[in-house]
């Protein structure tokens, strides 16, 4: 084992838990619903709002059964609004309501409501990934960063992936 192994080993110790083991999403199953669970998620983590509240938020689509790209886009706007104003999402929830619908009904419409297309598409190249992930709303540069850091257990093209809030934690 060398130093890196010994230092990577103790920070999984100590900080091991992912965004995914929170929200009980194994990424590492890589099926459309556990995907898009994860893609709703990265939208929510990369607005301007608390972890918590993304969390929560993230949670309750979940459980409100918001689990696929089409019954998300089967939703009401107006149950969307209920489910993140009640989870902490209360000054966005309108226009993340939207956004959430847009891109369920883009990925129902561009990959039949599954990532691995869009991954197939774009032929396994983290780049293209990137700019086809920006088309969905309200997913920029940092939610492609948030949804490549968890995919990449299953998506090992994108290895070694780490953001520069990543790599500022792992310094820190």
């Amino acid at each position: 084992m060398t130093r890196g192994d010994a230092t990577l080993d103790r920070l999984l110790d100590r900080h091991g838990r992912t965004y995914c083991d929170d929200l009980g999403i194994d990424i590492a199953r890589n099926t459309p619903s556990v995907l898009f669970r994860w893609l709703v998620a990265a939208i929510l983590y990369s607005a301007r709002i608390s972890t918590d509240n993304a969390t929560q938020a993230a949670r309750a689509l979940s459980k409100a059964g918001l689990t696929t790209a089409e019954k998300m886009a089967a939703a009401s706007w107006q149950d969307r609004v209920d489910v993140l104003a009640a989870n902490g999402y209360k000054r966005f929830d309108e226009s993340y309501s939207r956004n959430l619908g847009d891109t369920a009904e883009t990925l129902q419409t561009d990959y039949d409501g599954d990532l691995r297309k869009l991954r197939a598409a774009a032929a396994e190249d983290p780049e293209k990934m990137r700019r086809r992930l920006k088309a969905f709303k309200g997913l920029g540069d940092a939610g492609v960063d948030i949804f490549f850091r968890e995919v990449q257990v299953a998506w090992p093209e994108l290895r070694p992936f780490a953001d520069d809030k990543a790599l500022q934690a792992a310094e820190n």
